[in-house]
């Protein structure tokens, strides 16, 4: 490097000085949440010994994943992990995509501003919250659908919590109730950054509420849809441990529709205490989901280059 390039490089550094400043702090909090507990991956391939620690327990090779596969109950718990996880992303879209767009179209500021508090608020309520306001509702002796809606339907009472059949649309309903409000104001943002030209264009031309919606709304925000739903794709091996662990307040009885791979390696650690089995679960959730990301990018990039996220 010639003694006019290094100074030129200097320069900049002395020049941006400031801005390298204050990288450090996100820096410093990325290497320690993100990266150092990676080195925790290691436990996934040992037999974890508390005495011996991390590095001097036993190499077991892949056991710990024998665990998850070799188990009567894999299959019920991969089924139900990638059945509820798929319905939750295409549910959330739509319903988080005709909510913004509603909101959108709602003038009075006022109004618009309560709806979206209202429609947020849930998604910021603990789900431990979220499962008693599930149990006041669905509660044999007390529940307000038992006592009040179902009288009044002539419908006799139902054991809510030990019948497995009805949890499938308890869970999405609840899940959608919770977490559409934060996918609605990502979209929110989006439509309301779309050129309002576009628009005026399109009203000239004599088109309609639903026609603006349908050839300008949409189509611009299919981008941040298409990245919203990769993102959901690679955590679709994940469960909101909070939704399928406190809302049906662990039935036993509805196991067979609430567990999922988070849950069960939960109850798993609860009763062996084997961590090695946990830390292989984690890295098989974190593996299928990182290869699920890159397959559907590479569709989306096949379909159409620019949506892709990379």
């Amino acid at each position: 490097m010639t003694q006019l390039a290094f100074q030129k490089r200097m320069n900049k550094t002395k020049k941006y000085f400031v801005l390298f400043l204050m990288m450090v702090p996100g820096l410093a909090y990325l290497i320690i949440n993100n990266y150092l507990p990676l080195f925790g991956i290691i436990i996934a391939f040992k037999d974890y010994n508390y005495s011996q620690g991390i590095f001097r327990s036993e190499w077991i090779g892949l056991e710990n994943f024998e665990y998850l596969f070799k188990t009567t109950d894999a299959y019920i718990i991969t089924r139900n992990t990638i059945l509820y996880n798929g319905g939750f992303i295409i549910l959330n879209l739509i319903v988080g995509v005709s909510i913004a767009i509603f909101l959108n179209e709602i003038k009075n500021r006022f109004m618009s501003r309560f709806y979206q508090t209202a429609i947020l608020m849930p998604y910021l309520i603990s789900m431990i919250i979220v499962g008693y306001l599930v149990f006041a509702l669905l509660s044999l002796e007390t529940g307000f659908i038992n006592k009040t809606i179902l009288p009044w339907l002539g419908i006799s009472d139902i054991s809510w919590y030990s019948e497995a059949k009805y949890w499938p649309y308890i869970l999405t309903i609840v899940h959608i109730w919770k977490s559409a409000g934060y996918l609605c104001v990502i979209f929110l943002a989006t439509i309301v950054g779309i050129d309002n030209e576009y628009y005026e264009a399109a009203k000239l031309d004599g088109a309609t509420t639903w026609q603006q919606i349908r050839t300008i709304t949409i189509p611009l925000l299919m981008p941040v849809v298409t990245i919203m739903t990769l993102l959901q794709i690679g955590r679709i091996f994940y469960s909101d441990f909070g939704l399928f662990y406190q809302v049906p307040l662990n039935a036993g009885a509805l196991q067979s529709t609430t567990n999922v791979i988070d849950t069960y390696v939960y109850r798993s650690l609860m009763t062996l205490g084997d961590i090695g089995m946990s830390s292989a679960a984690g890295l098989y959730q974190s593996i299928v989901g990182c290869v699920l990301v890159f397959i559907s990018n590479y569709i989306v990039r096949k379909i159409n280059k620019d949506n892709a996220m990379f």
